[in-house]
């Protein structure tokens, strides 16, 4: 009796505190992009990205995607949201992103390639946590300055 009295609060204290955890960081999880809504210039579009923890603290991002020639896209990003660039695999556009928490609902970043900032930006997640806007600032192929944003919904 007191060996599963014991096993029953462990598994209570493991539960809330993995609970906590995920509910702390609204950004983790599915999110898919909600086209009618997003107001994008033309090129890659991230129709899925995902944000799942990672080992030793990290948040790993994964994307997928199209070009703007249709074709499939993916690319990976593992880092911590503290404001230092960490690498990415697998996206052209850019070679590492740095997050940093502005709020618990809310991201900046910057992503750089070849040692020069590409694109910058805001990701917010709604009180509700169940849609987000993501707002990048870049410049498209034709060398001028846009701004998309991409609306996502929470799967």
């Amino acid at each position: 009796m007191k060996i599963t009295c014991t096993m029953l609060m462990a598994a209570a204290v493991w539960l809330t505190t993995t609970a906590a955890v995920l509910a702390a960081n609204p950004h983790l999880g599915t999110w898919k992009l909600n086209e009618s809504k997003s107001k994008l210039s033309g090129g890659t579009k991230n129709n899925t990205v995902t944000y799942s923890e990672a080992r030793d603290g990290m948040i790993k991002l994964s994307v997928e995607g199209v070009d703007k020639d249709g074709k499939a896209t993916h690319w990976t990003w593992e880092g911590k949201f503290d404001g230092k660039q960490y690498k990415v695999k697998g996206n052209n556009a850019m070679d590492t992103i740095a997050y940093q928490m502005v709020n618990d609902r809310t991201n900046k970043f910057t992503a750089m390639k070849d040692g020069k900032v590409s694109a910058t930006g805001t990701i917010e997640v709604a009180k509700g946590e169940k849609s987000r806007v993501v707002t990048a600032n870049d410049t498209d192929a034709n060398g001028k300055k846009v701004t998309d944003k991409a609306y996502y919904d929470k799967e």
